[in-house]
């Protein structure tokens, strides 16, 4: 089945996101503290989606109601947002991104963006860059209930795009984008400029590896037998 559609992941793949990842997970742990969270149920070694999940059981076990919950989740990400938004003032495009994301429109691809950021720092470094005119869709955590390696967030995109996963590839940089590109049944390409290694994105279950995002349009054309 031809390839309609590519989906990409934005800090890594896209552009260098200058976030102190480590600094924003102490800060959330932090709250999450002073929220009643136990020390022994979140660490700053676990993503801040994994804690954010795991401080939601504790609470619900606890007898909080889903609108503290929801409070206590909500507050949480407007920690991540003022680091995300701060970080996106001084990122960058990576090497030959506006001039491969031309080529694929010219090649009446859809594409689309499947990012973890929240919407603010996300539409800040679309906007800056003046790359937001090639997407068909973007979907940020804001707009899906779950987010990667969870594939409702990579369904969500292609939903977006009216294009069935099987015609679709997920481009990433992390073992967290190849998992949710397999689980949705999408082709899963890995490329090594973000925050994992070409074993740690293979072993995650990448179909393909580029060494750059500018040897993508080759591959498609490949992929499609042009």
């Amino acid at each position: 089945m031809a390839i309609k559609a590519v989906v990409f992941d934005l800090d890594g793949t896209l552009a260098s996101f200058n976030l102190d990842y480590m600094a924003v997970r102490a800060e959330v742990r932090g709250f999450l503290l002073r929220k009643g969270i136990p020390a022994s149920v979140i660490s700053v070694n676990e993503s801040i989606f994994e804690m954010l999940n795991k401080a939601d059981i504790f609470l619900r076990n606890s007898g909080k109601s889903a609108r503290t919950i929801n409070k206590t989740r909500n507050e949480a990400l407007d920690i991540v947002e003022k680091h995300e938004i701060e970080a996106a003032k001084t990122t960058g495009l990576l090497a030959g991104v506006t001039e491969t994301l031309e080529t694929l429109k010219k090649m009446k691809l859809k594409l689309g963006l499947c990012t973890i950021n929240g919407q603010k720092s996300t539409d800040y470094i679309l906007k800056r860059f003046r790359i937001n005119k090639f997407f068909d869709a973007v979907v940020p955590r804001n707009k899906t209930k779950e987010v990667k390696p969870s594939p409702e967030h990579l369904e969500t995109v292609l939903t977006a795009l009216k294009t069935k996963p099987k015609e679709a590839l997920l481009v990433g940089d992390s073992g967290r984008d190849m998992r949710c590109a397999r689980e949705a049944g999408t082709v899963a390409v890995g490329v090594p400029t973000g925050i994992s290694s070409q074993q740690e994105l293979v072993s995650a279950g990448a179909n393909y590896f580029i060494t750059s995002i500018t040897d993508l349009p080759c591959l498609i054309e490949k992929m499609n037998g042009v």
